[in-house]
């Protein structure tokens, strides 16, 4: 069957579920569409025009799979902010000239499209993001908790409106208003209900999402208060403002101010939260993805965009990738962009049959979920998280936090931007590292032959600031692959790098392919948490890192246990048994680490650090080998693969040494030693079918012992596993051929 007439039935038989999921998030997106553009000062259908015209537009061109759009609850500050500002006090003014910000703001969307900004998200710290959430967090968190307990008309900054909660609830008693009253008691059971929503296990009641629940059960109140013929309390300030006819209301932009100063800040604010809350968004739902595709953000990008400046032309509030409304998307069972359509046309649907069910919600319901969903982005949670992290992530974070709170979001990220920056350089004690590497290229990446494992290799450092280097080269890699992710040459690695690669490795696990990450074994850190920084310790302070196990670490220290051998981490400064190989000839062996050794049988297996060259040019490179003691004498020999490193024998005195009726293993091996004769008697054909049906080991002996490697490399822990079987086995053949050398000898 062709490919696109597969496309298109796999499509048409997704489509009931897809249908299914979008009706299911058009009833959360309903209330919150409304709530958001109540929150932002705007008309309430302007919100619901934003998801409607987000859901069309990126359904048809965007680059996601599984995502919901609409409006977005990081805008709801900016927009305030805006609507406020530009208006100079005329909240509807004020709007117009937002609106005309929204439809610069998708041009200049379309524009970081184009250009592939979608990789921005990784510029920015990710405490510091989460900062900014928090935030935004208490900035929704602090103006809706007045409308829902019936103070509409509260005003003033986020810390001002904080501290008047307390006196919010104290005048509620003090100065009994009935519709007051009500509007406080509907909003607080609106809260409960999104409180103990997840803890009741009714299938039945769970089809129904919370937002909606509120909305069914406020309306419903009006009309069973009519039914009772029971005046209904709430007069229509206390209610949602709906236009009679939505058509014929619709606001246009006024661009007026479009080169003024607070327009145009107004203009990268939201251009920035919005970039950022979406592509963080697209990265979160592409985890939930049960197919783990990997969307195309640039695409979705400009896609937004697009729908953002038609939403804005057409009255509506920004479009944005939104986490939430995505996740209940997954969960009911969306497989493509359709979901996002059929939501958008429920909410039409919606908005043109029960204009009047929508006129009877309460404000105080709405401000109920937006005051559930600003302490979700804001729970003491979050700083506990952060704190696991390292002490360093708080600062960063309250940084961002109160800065934002106290002047504005842009001022706020760059502060953590800042503060990031100025700590990870007090850390390394070295500014000019990082100014000085920042240009230079850091990743290395190419296909091993052998395996075919991709390795990458990073340099230098990496951090927030160029960590978008090592994902352009993670994104060359098929995601069903096994890549090496070598550390070893990188001085310094962040929180915002650690957290990036855990997404990474989860992405490629779903899709059977491997990330392990090696070379931090050296790297020192404060907390044990898998994300938290990593400096490279110095010779002179390398000591016992019990405490700092990596992950490598940990699952060296468990590979020792399945092998019966012992383990230990710390530096060990005798390196005398590795000085008289070939191999090692010519080079500086300070220390080994990581050894995993059975004294009992003679053999160990360890990380080994090595110098070679001199002065400027000298360079300091790591591998993996195993040595192996012997109880008797062996010719002295060394064996490569053929053309590896003939050269440096050739100049050691050595030559190849041939071995009859084994063409294949001549053409493959490079076999060369001061004693051919003695050298052809040990290697039998055992030993030489046992070589041939294995990957290639650079395998040396200098009489005594056995040095056995794979790469100038360390190892991971699978291919070290492979090695110590390979030497398990290799030793033993040379065992059993000595044994029975020794028995004919004696016969």
């Amino acid at each position: 069957m062709p490919a696109k007439t597969n496309q298109t039935k796999n499509f048409i038989t997704a489509l009931p579920k897809n249908i299914f999921a979008g009706f299911v998030v058009s009833l959360i997106a309903l209330p919150l569409g409304l709530g958001l553009a109540l929150a932002s000062e705007a008309p309430p259908i302007s919100g619901i025009i934003a998801a409607i015209v987000g859901g069309v537009v990126t359904a048809i061109i965007g680059g996601a799979n599984i995502t919901i759009t609409g409006p977005g609850n990081g805008l709801v500050i900016v927009l305030l902010g805006a609507i406020t500002t530009l208006g100079a006090g005329d909240m509807h003014q004020g709007y117009l000239y937002t609106l005309a910000a929204i439809v610069i703001s998708g041009v200049l969307m379309v524009l970081l499209g184009f250009i592939k900004m979608g990789r921005m998200a990784d510029f920015f710290p990710a405490s510091a993001i989460e900062g900014m959430l928090a935030a935004i967090g208490l900035g929704i968190f602090a103006k809706q908790f007045h409308i829902m307990i019936g103070h509409n008309n509260e005003h003033g900054s986020i810390i001002s409106l904080l501290a008047q909660i307390p006196n919010g609830i104290f005048e509620l008693f003090q100065n009994f208003d009935l519709p007051a009253v009500v509007a406080a008691g509907i909003g607080f059971v609106s809260l409960l209900i999104m409180i103990l929503y997840s803890k009741i296990r009714n299938e039945y009641f769970q089809l129904i999402p919370a937002p909606m629940w509120i909305l069914i059960l406020t309306v419903g109140l009006s009309y069973l208060l009519a039914a009772l013929n029971i005046p209904y309390p709430l007069d229509e300030s206390y209610l949602i403002n709906i236009p009679d006819n939505v058509m014929s209301n619709l606001a246009f932009p006024d661009f007026s101010k479009a080169f003024q100063f607070d327009f145009i800040e107004a203009v990268v604010a939201i251009t920035l939260i919005a970039s950022i809350e979406s592509l963080l968004s697209i990265k979160a739902v592409d985890k939930l993805d049960p197919q783990s595709r990997r969307s195309n953000v640039n695409k979705d990008l400009k896609a937004l965009g697009v729908a953002t400046t038609l939403s804005g032309f057409l009255g509506g509030l920004n479009v944005v990738t939104v986490i939430a409304r995505s996740s209940v998307n997954v969960n009911n069972g969306a497989t493509n962009r359709s979901s996002n359509f059929f939501h958008a046309l429920f909410l039409i649907v919606f908005v043109l049959l029960f204009q009047d069910q929508l006129r009877k919600i309460p404000l105080a319901a709405l401000a109920a979920i937006l005051v559930y969903t600003g302490y979700k982005l804001a729970t003491p949670k979050t700083i506990t998280k952060i704190a696991k992290i390292g002490r360093e992530q708080i600062i960063i974070f309250f940084v961002t936090l109160l800065t934002t709170l106290f002047t504005n979001l842009i001022t706020g990220i760059f502060a953590g931007i800042v503060v990031t920056f100025v700590i990870h350089a007090v850390i390394n004690k070295d500014i000019a590292f990082f100014l000085s590497n920042l240009l230079k290229p850091n990743i290395l990446l190419y296909k091993e032959k052998d395996e075919g494992n991709f390795y990458v290799s990073v340099k230098y450092f990496c951090t927030f600031v160029n960590f978008y280097k090592l994902k352009a080269k993670l994104d060359m890699v098929p995601e069903d692959q096994d890549v090496i992710l070598d550390f070893s040459l990188c001085n310094f690695v962040d929180h915002t790098a650690l957290e990036g690669l855990g997404n990474y490795t989860e992405t490629f696990a779903k899709k059977g392919g491997n990330i392990e990450i090696i070379g931090l074994d050296k790297h020192i850190t404060d907390s044990h948490h898998p994300f938290a920084i990593r400096k490279v310790l110095p010779f002179d302070k390398l000591m016992p890192i019990e405490r700092y196990f990596t992950k490598r670490q940990k699952l060296l220290k468990s590979t020792a246990q399945n092998f019966k051998l012992s383990y230990a981490a710390q530096r060990n400064t005798r390196t005398g048994f590795l000085s008289n190989f070939v191999f090692f000839r010519n080079r500086d062996i300070p220390y080994t680490y990581n050894t995993l050794s059975n004294e009992d049988k003679g053999y160990r297996l360890c990380d080994v650090e090595f110098t070679e060259g001199t002065f400027i040019a000298r360079e300091a490179v790591k591998t993996t080998v195993m040595h192996i003691l012997l109880d008797f004498d062996i010719p002295v020999f060394t064996l490569d693969k053929e053309g590896l490193l003939d050269f440096k024998y050739s100049l050691a005195g050595f030559k190849d040494i041939e071995i009859d009726n084994h063409p294949d293993f001549n053409k493959r091996f490079f076999l060369s030693g001061e004693d051919p004769e003695a050298i052809l008697s040990l290697f039998s054909d055992d030993l030489i079918l046992f070589l041939e049906s294995h990957p290639y080991y650079h395998i040396e002996s200098n009489g005594s012992s056995l040095l056995i490697l794979k790469k100038e490399r360390l190892l991971s822990v699978q291919e070290i596993k492979a090695l110590l079987y390979f030497g398990q086995q290799f030793n033993a053949l040379v065992q059993n051929h000595q044994n029975s050398y020794i028995f004919v000898k004696n016969t």
